[in-house]
């Protein structure tokens, strides 16, 4: 789709702190992911179709309720549950990302296997890398890692609307061209939760 109605709601998406992209008109790979993670935070399935209950919630979105809100102003929250991807500055919400987390299959890798599973809890960002990086898990892009240098927050051609990695958490390529100017690796808190 193209036209007037999609740049409307590329500026209502950017306005909300979701990344629409370029605000063109077209509906594209960067819309459809920030129509996926709007979706996913006001409860509506996934489907990147502006249906009735999306429009709705355009007009009346509901807030992203942060776990940890007396936490470090700067911070990521990861919720797998809902699928998203929530980065904090200074206390409000700077961006918004669907995300991808681990697949819960068993794979072998790099001489040993285990369970594709996104780890819990509190952590902090260790290192940037940029480019295309393979490590043990696999190929990422512009990698944040937060466990040493195994699991990150990283850009992936391929993130769905259900868990499908060996256990990071992938995030649109769009988003992660510029994911990493928006943390300090080391040192910006990272919760991940359910």
């Amino acid at each position: 789709m193209k036209g007037t109605d999609v740049k409307a709601l590329q500026r209502r998406l950017a306005a909300l702190k979701y990344y629409p992209g370029p605000i063109d008109g077209a509906f594209g790979n960067d819309t459809l992911e920030a129509v996926w993670a709007f979706q996913e935070v006001n409860g509506i399935a996934a489907t990147g179709v502006i249906n009735t209950a999306t429009a709705r919630a355009l007009a009346h979105p509901r807030t992203y309720t942060a776990r940890y809100p007396h936490q470090n102003p700067t911070r990521v929250e990861v919720n797998l549950t809902v699928r998203v991807l929530v980065l904090y500055k200074d206390g409000k919400i700077a961006l918004i990302s669907h995300v991808s987390s681990g697949g819960g299959y068993y794979y072998c890798s790099g001489g040993g296997c285990a369970w594709a599973v996104t780890p819990t809890g509190r952590f902090r960002t260790t290192v940037y890398m940029p480019g295309w990086v393979t490590v043990p898990l696999g190929q990422m892009y512009n990698p944040v890692f937060f466990i040493s240098t195994v699991y990150a927050i990283h850009g992936d051609t391929f993130v769905p609307v259900y868990p499908a990695s060996h256990g990071c958490i992938r995030i649109p390529m769009d988003i992660a061209a510029f994911f990493h100017k928006l943390v300090k690796a080391p040192g910006t808190e990272v919760f991940v939760y359910r």
